[in-house]
């Protein structure tokens, strides 16, 4: 590298750091949200935009090059990052906790439709029994009961307003519920 290339660069290198220098940091410290760092990600990225135009690289458009360049440092460092180990907040004084909350609450609710699905009438039932404990389609459904798919459709439609009656009304209103049919 002569001489006059080595200004020219210096000078090129100038003017995108005049230009260039406040929006990368503003856009490596949004993305980094450390003033620090930021500024680091940003004085590496003319670095290398300098030690590739030394190599005889050749750059269009020098801000999307800067972009390019800071991006990928700032992905490295997103990688660099290493998660808090859990013996580290141990010794911190963390100590986990467990909630099995939904876990009881999904219990709860099934135990609840299940308890519903057998106050049904028998009809009802044996095909919300199929569809909800049992998982199937109406398919294996029709084939199990030998009744047609819309039949079988028009029962568990039934049979799931028949729950939701017997999940919202009290039990003197069921038993009129239930003798309706």
């Amino acid at each position: 590298m002569t001489r006059k290339d080595n200004t020219k660069l210096q000078a090129t290198m100038t003017v995108a750091y005049e230009d260039h220098n406040k929006s990368l940091n503003k856009h490596a410290f949004f993305k980094l949200n450390d003033p620090g760092v930021s500024e680091d990600m940003v004085q590496e990225t003319f670095l290398k935009t300098w030690k590739y135009l030394v190599k005889g690289g050749k750059i269009h458009l020098m801000k999307a090059f800067l972009y390019h360049v800071l991006n990928g440092l700032i992905i490295d460092q997103y990688r660099k990052r290493k998660p808090t180990s859990l013996d580290s907040l141990l010794e911190k004084g963390f100590e986990p906790g467990i909630d099995d909350s939904d876990r009881l609450f999904d219990s709860i609710d099934g135990n609840t439709a299940a308890s519903l699905i057998e106050r049904l009438p028998a009809k009802y039932r044996e095909v919300m029994t199929m569809k909800y404990v049992k998982g199937l389609t109406l398919e294996e459904m029709s084939l199990i009961s030998k009744k047609s798919k819309n039949t079988i459709a028009v029962q568990v439609h039934r049979g799931l307003q028949k729950l939701k009656a017997l999940h919202i009304l009290p039990p003197v209103s069921l038993l009129c519920l239930l003798l309706i049919d």
